[in-house]
């Protein structure tokens, strides 16, 4: 469609909502890179812009080597919950 009303393609707010979720429970950036289905430079900027608005946060967890994990906040838990009502709204 020429308005892009329909569109397959996934908008900011999507991929935003989309890495949220993925990270809910504290993953990696390679888990989200995947589960998002974005590249590196995509995730790098994502990653950066949320961690800044403080609706991801990144902390070390040591097991035999560190590893920097992710997690959504609560603020981006309120985030996800705003999308999901604006997407319930608009598929009316």
């Amino acid at each position: 469609m020429a308005n892009g009303i329909g569109s397959s393609h996934r908008g900011r707010l999507d991929i935003i909502a989309n890495i949220l979720v993925a990270a809910s429970g504290g993953v990696r950036k390679t888990a989200i890179m995947y589960k998002c289905n974005l590249s590196f430079r995509q995730l790098e900027m994502y990653l950066d812009f949320l961690q800044e608005r403080g609706l991801l946060n990144a902390f070390a967890r040591r097991r035999s080597r560190t590893f920097v994990m992710f997690e959504t906040t609560d603020k981006g838990m309120d985030y996800l919950q705003a999308y999901h009502n604006l997407s319930t709204l608009m598929s009316i």
